[in-house]
């Protein structure tokens, strides 16, 4: 499925519909470049999900969590990880095989540890069409790439 944003708020927006569907237990990888959206698409994802207040990129520290909405949410950046036993330190199978749903930016640094079933999510910029503009793709993998 193909959705074209014209504004933050449209990618906003998707975010949140989708945020709004998500069921306990599914993985959504988010792709794009820097400055793509990720982060305004992740912040109406959670709204989506009944969740409030601040949602911040964890580049940092690796995971947020969210416990507050109709499901909990476990934001992950894992831009900074060199090596994925990486995640092994952190527990990672516990976010990703238990209640809350999982929002992973930069999930081919992890490729390896995810699921077959996931969802990619890719928000691309195309200059052509506006400064604002994002194409943004959600389809279902069959083999966690």
């Amino acid at each position: 499925m193909i959705k074209e944003s014209m504004c933050e708020q449209d990618t906003f927006r998707i975010g949140w519909e989708l945020g709004e569907r998500a069921q306990p237990g599914e993985i959504f990888l988010l792709e794009g470049d820097l400055g793509a959206g990720k982060t305004v698409f992740a912040r109406g994802f959670a709204g989506g999900l009944g969740i409030s207040g601040p949602v911040t990129s964890p580049t940092f520290t690796i995971i947020q969590e969210y416990e507050q909405g109709r499901i909990p949410l476990y934001h992950f950046d894992v831009y900074r990880i060199a090596d994925p036993e990486e995640m092994y330190e952190i527990g990672y199978e516990g976010y990703f095989f238990g209640e809350g749903v999982c929002l992973i930016e930069w999930a081919s640094r992890i490729q390896e540890l995810l699921p077959p079933e996931c969802r990619r999510i890719r928000i691309e910029k195309d200059l052509e069409k506006g400064f604002d503009y994002r194409r943004i793709t959600i389809e279902q993998t069959g083999d966690g790439t």
